[in-house]
């Protein structure tokens, strides 16, 4: 099994005239992922790397001044753009009223799908950046000291700050590319590692972890033994009405200063989202260990009413990264010798861990409590946990798909 991470290293720069270099060479780049995307866009969307490089290598690299491996590469960055944003229409097809109504008087829907002839316009790289090929554009020197970058005037050498880098050059590491990007007044070079590892065998299960995630509790986990852990997220909820509260009031001035303010407190908000997701991945791989099975509900295409919350609460419900959470828990979990897996989320939320009861109005999303006809009474997520563990429990013990099902009533 392959563990691939990308590692953003600070680097620290001993001449102002470096970071000239790489301004320089990150903003020709960004010039020439442009004009490269503007012929991708007007040429049927030609996504083929090789091809690509066959009709617009000589003129990118005179007009951008680009070296060899750098005209290449900007190739590859905007073709992979480009299938990214292929993949997230074909995701989310287009589906309107067809006029008709099914056997129950429901209008029928139908799905037209998308593809990249939807785009108005060629995609823009705003950011400068620099997709750098390791050992032709950087490479570590000085015993894994120091950082080698090629730049439009030649190479940069300079030193970086991270913690446990070492641990990346034990040789079981694999580099691969690498991003030069500018964040604040600092540069960064965010660069992609692999390493093969031993897969978890079921058979060597020690703990099967239901993990439902939620906005008032982050998270809540129910393992093997009866335990439960809440991960309380109403500070998070507080702290993040701050921000779409300041975010409102700098709208309405409507300026250019006002407008370069939201932009750098969404920017502070990201990082402080993916902060917390990653403290609470860390937190849950540490206390479990290896061979462990995490357990989380299959979202991919849960649409989450938001007709049925408060119009004030409504940011808060549908922007929390909760893809984030399962990534970074994925990666540390596998980095241990542990997994992740995803069940079906339908009716976790609704079904009598105990009994096995599936009834919607037994949840009583007011006071956060589920209570059954046999008698069970708990915590609507606690609920939720136990039932994704036993799914997870189901899974572990062979079950490919497992899933709860509504049996239906007899008439």
């Amino acid at each position: 099994m392959e563990l691939s991470l990308t590692i953003k290293v600070k680097l620290k720069l001993s001449n102002p005239k470096d970071a000239l270099a790489f301004q320089e060479v990150c903003e020709q780049y960004r010039q020439a992922c442009n004009y490269v995307s503007d012929y991708v866009f007007n040429h049927d969307f030609e996504l083929n790397s090789v091809k690509l490089n066959e009709v617009l290598y000589h003129d990118v690299r005179q007009r951008f001044h680009l070296k060899s491996q750098l005209t290449q590469s900007t190739f590859r960055t905007v073709t992979a753009r480009y299938k990214t944003v292929q993949t997230q229409l074909r995701s989310s097809p287009n589906k309107y009223d067809s006029g008709k109504k099914d056997g129950n008087g429901k209008p029928v829907y139908m799905q037209v799908q998308k593809d990249l002839n939807w785009l108005w316009h060629p995609i823009k790289f705003s950011q400068p950046q620099a997709d750098l090929v390791r050992n032709r554009d950087w490479s570590i020197v000085d015993n894994g000291k120091t950082f080698s970058i090629n730049t439009l005037k030649g190479r940069v050498k300079c030193g970086f700050f991270l913690k446990g880098f070492e641990e990346y050059l034990d040789g079981t590491w694999a580099f691969g590319l690498a991003k030069l990007v500018k964040s604040g007044k600092n540069w960064f070079l965010h660069i992609s590692v692999k390493k093969e590892i031993a897969e978890m065998e079921l058979t060597d299960v020690n703990h099967v972890v239901g993990v439902d995630r939620g906005l008032r509790q982050l998270v809540t986990t129910y393992d093997e033994k009866d335990k439960t852990i809440f991960f309380n997220g109403s500070a998070v909820v507080k702290k993040r009405r701050r921000y779409k509260e300041l975010r409102r009031s700098l709208q309405t001035r409507n300026t250019r200063n006002s407008k370069r303010r939201i932009r750098k407190m969404e920017r502070r908000e990201n990082r402080w989202m993916a902060d917390v997701n990653h403290c609470l991945s860390k937190t849950l791989v540490s206390l479990y260990g290896s061979d462990t099975v995490f357990v989380l509900e299959d979202l991919t295409g849960v649409r989450f009413a938001t007709e049925q919350v408060a119009k004030s609460q409504r940011y808060e419900q549908v922007s929390w990264a909760f893809f984030q959470f399962e990534q970074m828990l994925t990666y540390k979990a596998n980095k241990v010798g542990s997994m992740v897996v995803e069940v079906g989320a339908a009716y976790t939320s609704q079904r009598c861990p105990k009994c096995g009861t599936i009834k919607k109005s037994n949840r009583d999303h007011h006071n956060h409590e589920y209570h059954c006809q046999c008698g069970y009474r708990s915590n609507d997520d606690r609920v939720g946990a136990m039932n994704i563990q036993q799914l997870g429990t189901q899974y572990a013990s062979g079950v490919k798909n497992p899933k709860f099902e509504k049996q239906k009533a007899n008439s």
